[in-house]
């Protein structure tokens, strides 16, 4: 019987051979990223932004790529200068959206790991694209899941606390409507390309609720993925921390709406506000 899921093969036998360097995985103390001049196979650059094939890809069929953020080894987006976060989010969408209009694929995956509960196994900062020739698109998420408690709302870009998480905990979302594009009539079988002053300010976003979720909730090993997602052409955004992942869902696919979510949007709108949001 046929099931409306995506399944690819995961080979392990290149799984168990890929380098960990996140405190609590690590196999290894060299860092496969911090040796430029060793890098094979980079397909573009940015100054020190980096974006290669992936030299261990697990998933069969698929395209997998790495785009590195930083040269800096130890820093994560709070970090970051704004104009760096902008180049690193501007280079990565626009690598991104070729390879979604490129025909080659029928989805195309752009998402990051940080951390140890991330299911990332790199402590250097990156991204990843990955293309797949048989995935369908429309199973990788529900429409409703980006919707929820606007915080902030400028240039067609939308700030919201997710009131229909995937998981639970606090997810924000990150939506850019029509006024993001020049052009908000191309059919929606191509992926738009945002203006370059919206894309600016969906990299300052990212970076200033990345920022926040980890004064929030403080801890060590802080985790969190974000995830871009092509919509009817539009791009979306989810940027979730990650502690264990509930039971519930993980054997029942029962999703968790946490009653804190309008103080989690309450306490970020407060934090954009007093810096100069």
């Amino acid at each position: 019987m046929d099931m409306d899921i995506n399944i690819v093969d995961f080979n392990t036998t290149i799984g168990v051979k890929k380098p960990r360097t996140i405190n609590g995985i690590q196999n290894t103390k060299d860092c496969p990223f911090c040796n430029v001049k060793a890098l094979e196979n980079i397909i573009d650059t940015d100054g020190s932004i980096i974006l290669l094939k992936n030299k261990y890809n697990v998933m069969e069929p698929s395209n997998q790529l790495v785009l590195i953020e930083t040269e800096h080894c130890h820093w994560d987006i709070p970090d970051y200068p704004r104009e760096h976060m902008r180049r690193v989010i501007q280079f990565g969408i626009k690598h991104w959206l070729k390879m979604l209009n490129s025909g080659l694929y029928r989805s195309v995956i752009f998402f990051k790991n940080y951390g140890p509960m991330s299911g990332g196994t790199i402590q250097h900062p990156h991204m990843q694209l990955v293309g797949y020739p048989d995935l369908d698109p429309e199973l990788m998420y529900h429409t409703e899941e980006f919707s929820g408690i606007t915080i902030y709302n400028k240039l067609g870009v939308e700030l919201n606390a997710s009131t229909t998480p995937r998981i639970g905990f606090s997810e924000y979302n990150i939506v850019l409507n029509d006024d993001a594009y020049n052009d908000a009539d191309t059919p929606s079988q191509q992926a738009l390309t945002p203006r370059p002053e919206s894309i600016d300010v969906l990299a300052d976003l990212i970076k200033e609720t990345v920022t926040f979720m980890k004064d929030f909730f403080n801890r060590p090993n802080f985790s969190y993925n974000i995830f871009f997602y092509n919509v009817e052409g539009k791009l979306r955004t989810k940027i979730l921390p990650r502690f264990a992942t509930p039971p519930m869902y993980v054997g029942y696919n029962i999703h968790l709406r946490p009653t804190s979510i309008p103080d989690f949007a309450k306490k970020l709108h407060i934090y954009l506000k007093n810096n100069g949001w």
